[in-house]
């Protein structure tokens, strides 16, 4: 039996403590108890960009704010689908993940981070919404296990009421609000719909085998349209 080895940790700023473990070829972000992200599991983080980008069919050069970079999954499915001409924003609170990346994980990131069209902002992704010079076609949301703050409490404040509010006036006329989540919450549910959005959700599968076949737990994206 393969051990797993702990690579490295990190502070999540008002929140608990992130740890990075290889497991063989594998890599997994813990904290505490909770696997919270592996590179074995990437099915519904790629589909977090490749779902939003099909509902944006209509833009040629599509503007995203991904909210959490986690292990790039989401950020390179975004870089092959937006085109020359289109950019993504990745804001990330925790800077020994981006340290990861380009680190042990290099192989992974795959040089995601490098690319031209690619702004990296070491910030909340609650203040990238509120400063951005101009609108987004799309705001992408992994920041936490879903609406309810498992890693940061004050990641609570991007899913209340005025954080949504925050994130559509940061959106251009007909952009998505696309959020992932670990589960189902259909207080949230509401509470996107009480804020104004036309409100899709979607349940995905955690992994995606070699004949393109969900696999392994099941994932929800909410899809919030101006």
């Amino acid at each position: 039996m393969i051990a797993r080895e702990l690579l490295g940790t990190a502070r999540v700023p008002g929140g608990e403590e992130l740890r990075l473990f290889a497991h063989g070829r594998d890599f997994m972000i813990v904290l505490g108890h909770n696997e919270l992200m592996s590179t074995r599991m990437r099915g519904s983080e790629e589909a977090l960009a490749t779902m939003t980008l099909e509902r944006l069919a209509g833009v040629s050069a599509p503007r995203l704010l991904i909210g959490g970079y986690g292990m790039g999954f989401t950020l390179r499915a975004a870089l092959a689908g937006i085109g020359p001409q289109g950019h993504v924003t990745v804001a990330e609170l925790v800077p020994e993940i981006i340290a990861w990346a380009r680190g042990p994980m290099a192989e992974v990131a795959a040089g995601c981070l490098d690319d031209p069209r690619v702004t990296l902002r070491m910030d909340d992704v609650a203040d990238a919404m509120l400063l951005a010079p101009e609108p987004f076609d799309a705001i992408l949301l992994d920041v936490d296990n879903g609406p309810d703050g498992l890693v940061r409490a004050e990641n609570n404040r991007i899913y209340s009421k005025s954080g949504l509010h925050n994130a559509r006036r940061a959106l251009a006329p007909g952009g998505v609000l696309a959020i992932w989540s670990a589960a189902p919450d259909p207080k949230f549910t509401r509470r996107l719909e009480d804020v104004g959005f036309e409100v899709e959700q979607v349940e995905v599968r955690a992994r995606i085998d070699k004949n393109g076949k969900g696999k392994g737990p099941r994932h929800v994206i909410w899809f919030a349209r101006v």
